[in-house]
């Protein structure tokens, strides 16, 4: 009896096994294309461990040798959860197939890795982004420290220095000789701190005298020290133009990490290792982007060619600059704030002057036109919006202030919902449907205060044109709320990336990843034939559809399907991380409940105080 319990067991086990091997290789199949084989083959497919889930070729390669068979290649895929072993010969691959299926412990939390034999390598797994030329001017110089000198410059950097207050929660900050203003991304060059770069980094600069005859500067006068925890990072930025001369240079102790360099839908990584010293000039310095994702652990090449994991540790950067002290003359104009738009505080004083204007052309009127079109494309609610919309009680009285062709005000049937727009189309649409809606100006919205119970405004106030006439659209929200009454607000971020994830807006890219290069061609022929439809007297760029923000103010394109192919340009002012819960901070008589990031958008939800 207790035998046939035995083969019993061990049946239900294989049974178990191949049900998961076959789930498994269903989605690599899917994914990439593979084809599986029953016979044995020299190509492995390990089906459930990869670069994903931590997984490194050391590793790997420990586990084959540990079943006698012989590993020719390694193949690790970047982002997936799977990898490829090939094999010397057919007894090779047989003997890593017996000793690994369902016995070695390679994953997460010892979690057993399945096998299968594959008839080749998919197409994917000869794409490696590490052989990517680096941007022009991009430079890393390894080992520009010795580890005696990294102990040297951290005592020194940690002995003084002014401490950036505020909004960096992912990372502390440090300035010697100016200190960078994070809300302006600027210095204040008539306010020189009193701590100077420390003299420990005197070493640094006689060994780049042969280099420093071709830059700006050949000392700099101000000094960034962050310090990343693993699993921190920093948004895509450029330098501010104006700011700096050429280059900026970024010594890296400590540890190891990756860092992402874009131009539009060009990505370049580049690995900084430990005490090596990153020069940015010219073309990488002034027209792309750098950024370091928010990870635990960088995928990174192998010493065999392939790819690796490989575990953060705490990162201490030290980016040296040399002050500008005047407007940029730089040749890159589109990420320069000195050639591509007018000064930060002209442009907010032109957009106070014409905000009513600008709101009228290029946001009422265009709704206006493409409402109907835009109506399709608005059809499915936002899952937490809903979820929102569902805490009130029945009977609840709910205000949706820009609620557009009314697509929330259906959403919960035991709520008293109704719906206000500036648009006439999407108001009609909403009234075929029998909603209960009306026109008003979200500045100035006919309600009597203290009347509602709940209030949102999804995708509204980001097309106002200045800060002052945004949080009057809050302050309205906030009057027409009864005490204890909860308002939601959702804007578009600028940054349309959150943990390393691209939002649905940029996800939707597709065609333009594919472009041939005509098609790029004809795509930048578009986007000057827009720009000649602004007005000379609106200074914003016109922005180049799924790709991401390089302004906060911009005009974003509405094509319509008609047999014209019309093009609108809408006005929106995308936000910055913490802008829209520092507007709300200033409305006395509500408090914050909730702050979250949201496909694409940053969203608030705050409660009236009952006063």
């Amino acid at each position: 009896m207790h035998v046939e319990q035995q083969q019993h067991q061990k049946v239900n086990k294989a049974k178990k096994v191949d049900k998961k091997q076959r789930r498994c290789l269903a989605i690599i199949k899917s994914d990439c294309e593979v084809i599986p084989s029953e016979e044995p083959t020299t190509y492995l497919a390990i089906l459930n461990v990869g670069l994903s889930n931590g997984l490194t070729e050391e590793c790997l390669l420990l586990a084959a040798a540990s079943t006698g068979g012989k590993v020719a290649e390694v193949v690790m895929l970047p982002g997936k959860s799977y990898c490829f072993l090939v094999c010397a010969t057919l007894e090779d691959a047989q003997a890593v197939y017996q000793g690994m299926n369902s016995i070695s412990k390679i994953g997460q939390q010892g979690a057993v890795a399945y096998l299968s034999y594959v008839m080749g390598l998919p197409a994917l797994a000869r794409k490696n982004d590490w052989n990517r030329a680096l941007p022009s001017g991009l430079l890393v110089l390894p080992d520009f420290v010795s580890e005696e000198e990294e102990s040297t410059l951290l005592q020194a950097i940690s002995e003084d220095g002014r401490t950036s207050e505020g909004s960096l929660k992912h990372r502390h900050v440090k300035h010697f000789g100016f200190e960078f203003l994070y809300g302006v991304n600027n210095v204040d060059p008539a306010k020189p701190l009193e701590q100077s770069i420390p003299s420990a980094c005197d070493i640094l600069w006689p060994r780049l005298e042969s280099s420093a005859s071709k830059w700006d500067w050949s000392t700099p006068d101000q000094l960034t020290v962050n310090e990343y925890e693993p699993g921190h990072g920093i948004p895509p930025h450029v330098d501010t133009h104006s700011a700096f001369l050429d280059p900026i240079l970024s010594l890296s102790l400590q540890s190891d990490v990756v860092m992402d360099f874009r131009r539009g839908e060009e990505l370049v990584q580049v690995r900084l290792p430990r005490r090596s010293l990153l020069i940015m000039s010219g073309e990488a310095r002034y027209d792309w982007t750098h950024g370091i994702r928010p990870k635990h652990i960088d995928v990174v090449p192998s010493a065999s060619g392939g790819l690796t994991t490989q575990a953060r540790g705490k990162r201490t950067s030290l980016t040296f600059r040399r002050l500008r002290r005047g407007p940029c003359s730089c040749s890159y104009p589109t990420l320069c704030d000195t050639r591509q738009t007018k000064a930060p505080e002209e442009l907010s004083a032109t957009l106070a002057a014409q905000a009513v204007s600008l709101e009228q052309r290029n946001v009422h009127e265009v709704y206006d036109k493409i409402a109907d079109h835009f109506s399709e494309t608005r059809h499915s609610p936002w899952p937490q919006v809903a979820d929102f919309l569902n805490s009130f009680h029945p009977q609840s009285v709910v205000l949706d202030v820009g609620c557009g062709n009314g697509k929330y005000l259906g959403c919960n049937p035991l709520l008293l919902a109704i719906g206000c727009d500036r648009a006439q189309g999407l108001l009609a649409v909403g009234r075929r449907k029998g909603q209960n809606v009306f026109r008003c100006d979200c500045l100035s919205v006919p309600v009597r205060s203290a009347s509602v119970d709940g209030c949102i405004s999804i995708a509204v106030i980001h097309h106002l044109a200045t800060g002052e006439r945004r949080l009057a659209a809050l302050r309205e929200m906030a009057r027409v709320l009864r005490p204890g009454g909860r308002a939601l607000v959702y804007v578009w971020a600028k940054d349309q990336r959150k943990n390393d994830k691209k939002s649905t807006y940029l996800r939707q890219n597709k065609a333009v990843n594919k472009e041939r290069t005509t098609e790029q061609e004809q795509r930048q022929k578009q986007q000057q034939q827009l720009e000649q439809q602004v007005p000379d007297d609106t200074p914003l760029p016109v922005h180049t559809n799924r790709t991401e923000f390089q302004q906060q103010d911009v005009l974003v394109p509405w094509k319509t399907k008609d047999e014209q192919k019309t093009t609108f340009l809408r006005y929106y002012h995308v936000f910055e991380e913490q802008e829209l819960e520092n507007l709300v901070s200033q409305l006395l008589e509500v408090r914050i409940i909730k702050s979250y990031y949201d496909q694409g958008n940053h969203c608030v939800i705050f409660e009236k105080i009952d006063t």
